[in-house]
């Protein structure tokens, strides 16, 4: 089988099932695992590079209101790769080429591709999109056995919890203007013993004002924004460190959003582990490499 994968996510979670050999081309985003990164690209940007963060926000609201993602589908490498499966995502407007445009242009090639559009807003909606790329790669048993692992450190992760004091916590994904994470970080948030006083699980990331976020009272603030490593979160935290220290926190904390926050993929459960070992650290171990992608803001 010949795999395109339109989303970053997707292309973790293909790895992880053993079907590498089968995927012929990724998004130009698709930097894990390493080898992902050395396979044709059949997206680029459409944004300039060099853009702030708030200028990024404007221009995501604008290519939102229109309609238009922020990724270009490079549609003749797709015909000339003939691909037999597809796989792209619903979940965000602009973090993905259109599904629309996607059928659209999976009904123009010769080998007539299958389309799965993944739509995941849960933890568990994650793995159960490893069901749904299992059904369509006939990769069931290594399904069977990501989703068994998954489940275990996650149970592992909420006993180690369970009983203990729940934090006040802030997930923000965005710092100018600042959002609520959504999606599956409250949740992970709730299973890792705390409490997240600004997002709802399930739901998307909202924008709020900063008054709004320092009114909910936070004992710890992550700062994890979109697509970003620790290092940049950092370096975000900072620019922002007076709307940060007015937030009244005992710890403000940047994190690798890129790697374990913002893809709805396998690497979300090494996200919880860390949350868990930010939330409470007297509790729950991890190793060095994964503590390292936790940056402390001084504030």
């Amino acid at each position: 089988m010949r795999i395109v994968s339109l989303v970053p996510s997707a292309t973790e979670m293909l790895f992880a099932l053993g079907l590498m050999d089968e995927v012929v081309a990724v998004t130009h985003e698709c930097d894990y695992p390493p080898a992902a990164a050395t396979l044709p690209r059949v997206t680029r940007d459409r944004l300039p590079a060099g853009l702030t963060t708030a200028q990024i926000d404007a221009a995501v609201k604008e290519r939102t209101l229109k309609g238009e993602s922020i990724y270009e589908l490079d549609t003749a490498l797709l015909h000339e790769l003939q691909p037999d499966l597809i796989i792209t995502q619903a979940l965000c407007k602009v973090c993905a080429v259109s599904v629309d445009d996607v059928r659209a242009v999976a009904e123009e090639i010769d080998s007539q591709p299958m389309v799965v559009a993944l739509d995941p807003h849960t933890l568990g909606e994650v793995l159960g999109d490893a069901r749904t790329i299992a059904q369509a790669t006939d990769a069931k048993d290594a399904a069977v056995d990501l989703i068994r692992e998954a489940a275990t450190r996650i149970d592992r992760v909420r006993l180690l919890v369970r009983g203990a004091r729940r934090p006040r916590v802030v997930a923000l994904d965005w710092l100018d203007p600042p959002y609520a994470a959504g999606h599956w970080t409250p949740q992970m948030i709730d299973y890792a013993g705390g409490e997240d006083v600004l997002g709802f699980a399930g739901e998307g990331s909202q924008e709020q004002a900063w008054e709004l976020v320092a009114a909910t009272e936070p004992d710890i603030v992550i700062v994890m924004p979109c697509g970003f490593d620790a290092e940049i979160a950092h370096r975000e935290a900072e620019m922002h460190r007076e709307q940060l220290a007015a937030l009244g926190a005992g710890e403000v904390i940047a994190v690798d959003a890129a790697a374990y926050f913002s893809r709805p993929g396998p690497r979300l459960v090494d996200g919880l582990e860390l949350l868990a070992y930010l939330i409470h650290p007297e509790l729950v171990d991890i190793s060095d490499e994964l503590a390292a992608r936790a940056i402390t803001v001084d504030v």
